[in-house]
């Protein structure tokens, strides 16, 4: 490949790496949650529905 074509694609390369960056490409990506963060999640709400069921058990049982 002569020099003036390797240069041309290099620039142009580096461009197109920019202007990526520049227009945000991925950035309306979610963040990556990991399979363990997401079994923690999952059990940190199971327990909230618990407490919940048995704070409206307990709610009803006063009346």
């Amino acid at each position: 490949m002569n020099r003036k074509k390797k240069i041309n694609q290099i620039h142009k390369a580096r461009m197109k790496k920019a202007n990526a960056k520049k227009n945000g490409a991925g950035k309306n990506k979610p963040r990556y949650i990991s399979k363990a963060e997401r079994a923690k999640m999952e059990a940190e709400q199971q327990q909230e529905v618990v407490v919940a069921e048995s704070g409206e058990s307990a709610a009803l049982e006063a009346q």
